[in-house]
């Protein structure tokens, strides 16, 4: 809750892995001898300021998730959208606070989680707060036929990543007022509504496994970690 600085993780993992090829939703493609999803499960309950679980699953991956995830964990079926996927979990948490992963970002760590927790507790002016990563490559601004426009000032500039943290009555009404299809993050929705949201510096190396090419390096990180 809010007052004690905890909060109710929110792990989306209903996507079905089609870019990797991997025949199979994306949060059971092997990797590091684990299920992807199990890397994201085991920092979130090492994290001290996440107090519970709940895991948006494939429509037809439930039990296989449910079996994944152990006692104590809450699987819900997921939405055709990430985010239709963080309201239907939202309906399964009264907490103040959450904080919304993807499992598709297995490197996450319980310090990085345990410090947006905190900070969002600390900073009660603040809707949200990201994990996000200062990018490090030039940016340009194209027309549709290839044509820059202009060159942008990276140094405003940042990847947002995930966990992002939240307070769920902010959060749940930009869910319920949004264009839930066409979001590409949470933070956005919250944005949209005139809500605060502050970056969390994170590491690169949180990375999201899309390609195969990320499953590779991910499983060369988290094999070097174990």
């Amino acid at each position: 809750m809010t007052g004690s600085g905890r909060a109710t993780a929110l792990l989306a993992a209903a996507g079905s892995g089609q870019r990797l090829g991997a025949g199979a939703p994306k949060a059971l493609v092997p990797l590091a001898g684990r299920p992807l999803v199990e890397w994201s499960l085991r920092a979130l309950a090492a994290a001290e300021r996440v107090e519970a679980i709940v895991v948006a699953a494939p429509p037809e991956a439930v039990a296989q998730l449910e079996r994944v995830c152990g006692p104590g964990v809450h699987v819900v079926e997921g939405g055709a959208s990430r985010s239709e996927s963080v309201a239907a979990m939202l309906e399964d948490t009264a907490a103040d606070l959450v904080l919304v992963h993807d499992a598709a970002r297995p490197l996450l760590t319980p310090k990085l989680a345990d410090a947006m927790v905190s900070e969002l507790a600390r900073r009660r002016e603040l809707a949200g707060l990201v994990a996000a990563a200062p990018l490090t490559d030039t940016v340009k601004l194209a027309r549709r036929d290839g044509i820059v426009e202009r060159t942008l000032d990276r140094s405003t500039l940042w990847a947002v990543q995930t966990p992002q943290a939240f307070r769920a009555l902010l959060l749940r009404e930009a869910l319920k007022y949004g264009d839930l299809a066409a979001a590409t993050d949470d933070a956005m929705l919250v944005e949209q509504r005139g809500g605060k949201v502050a970056l969390h510096e994170a590491p690169r190396e949180n990375l999201k496994v899309t390609t195969p090419l990320d499953l590779r390096v991910a499983d060369l990180l988290l094999s070097e970690r174990e």
